[in-house]
């Protein structure tokens, strides 16, 4: 399953670092993005895009997952000639990753 079956995401920045959310609609499956969405998985799946560091923050009262994500934005707001200088589809990018729906 992709994980916009069963979550939705934020992203945010500061930087040349992006912030992505993942939260889950139902905390019942929680369980299941913890145990299948890895900074590991994150940092693959984004492949160039993101140079640096990819680490994972767990919030299981809120049901959600954070991924910070050091040299992903071209250098920052004010140094990329990206289209997407706030990395805003990263979250859009995210929510195709499949997983399995055990």
């Amino acid at each position: 399953m992709k994980l916009h079956d069963i979550a939705h995401s934020r992203t945010g920045d500061k930087g040349n670092t992006s912030n992505i959310s993942l939260i889950a609609y139902d905390p019942d499956k929680y369980p299941l993005l913890a145990r299948h969405v890895t900074a590991e998985k994150v940092k693959n799946f984004f492949g160039e895009l993101v140079k640096g560091e990819v680490v994972r923050y767990e919030l299981p009262q809120l049901g959600a997952l954070n991924f910070v994500m050091k040299d992903a934005l071209g250098g920052g707001v004010t140094r990329t000639l990206s289209l997407d200088i706030h990395g805003k589809s990263f979250s859009c990018g995210l929510l195709t990753m499949e997983i399995p729906d055990e």
